[in-house]
């Protein structure tokens, strides 16, 4: 007897795909080698051309003579300032194969190294999930905020802090109980949830996991499907600066659903 593969079934396929694509990526998350901190005082980082410091505002690079260092695709000469953005996706210097990000968190400057032969890259063979099923599969409720707030939380990094633009609340039920999420993002970009639940530091990630949301239909209901709550990049490395969950989104019951920790060892 041949069983039937259904809507459900080929759609979770089709994202699970996309997710392992995501992870495989050579210059992607899995590829990071290091985060490197910078201060007052000019230092040169292991591995990496240049001598590199920081004052309040900006990154500084001196780079010696015939090191490669390229920022859009133009080499670095001299002395160079680098203006990375507070919580922005990190400016892009490259070094032969690998990229550097400049990066802006909590008004510290760091350097992130990713490389295409990054060990942890090389001995990925997937992200562990549970199995799907539609049961975990339920409708909610967007209500937005009159105007949008600023939600901040703490982050994977000590003394780092990350500031959301929440723009309003789901309301869902799930097993005869209703609960309230805070809902991060628009309706241009997305909605998304960052949660953490029961089995949060068990065998899913402890800081948080992030569900995307569908498209609010005009009356506010949409779909929150947990069997793609997703890790966030710091539940596969140690070099991600990722943000917790919010206080609010720290949900009392087990989502035995979605992605689960890639560090942890899990049985079928």
């Amino acid at each position: 007897m041949t069983a039937t593969v259904t809507e459900f079934d080929q759609q979770w396929a089709t994202f699970r795909t996309e997710r392992e694509a995501w992870a495989r990526q050579p210059l992607g998350w899995l590829s990071l080698t290091g985060l490197h901190w910078l201060g007052a005082d000019e230092e040169t980082i292991p591995g990496l051309p240049g001598r590199w410091h920081t004052d309040s505002e900006n990154v500084y690079v001196t780079i010696e003579s015939g090191a490669d260092l390229r920022l859009d695709g133009k080499a670095l000469t001299g002395s160079t300032v680098l203006t990375p953005g507070e919580g922005k996706p990190g400016l892009e210097v490259r070094t032969g194969e690998r990229l550097i990000e400049v990066i802006r968190r909590s008004g510290q400057f760091a350097l992130r190294i990713h490389d295409p032969a990054a060990p942890t890259l090389a001995a990925f063979t997937g992200i562990p999930a549970y199995e799907a099923d539609p049961k975990w599969t339920v409708t909610g409720r967007f209500e937005p905020f009159e105007v949008a707030r600023v939600v901040t939380t703490g982050a994977v990094v000590e003394g780092l802090q990350h500031h959301h633009t929440a723009t309003g609340t789901v309301t869902f039920e799930l097993d005869g109980t209703e609960h309230k999420l805070v809902v991060f993002g628009n309706h241009l970009q997305g909605l998304h949830v960052l949660i953490t639940d029961a089995t949060s530091g068990v065998t899913t990630y402890g800081g948080a996991r992030r569900l995307d949301l569908s498209r609010p239909a005009a009356d506010g209901t949409l779909v929150l499907d947990f069997n793609r709550t997703v890790n966030l990049p710091c539940a596969f490395t140690d070099y991600a600066t990722c943000p917790v969950a919010p206080a609010e989104n720290r949900l009392p019951f087990a989502v035995a659903a979605g992605e689960q920790d890639p560090r942890k060892e899990h049985t079928a």
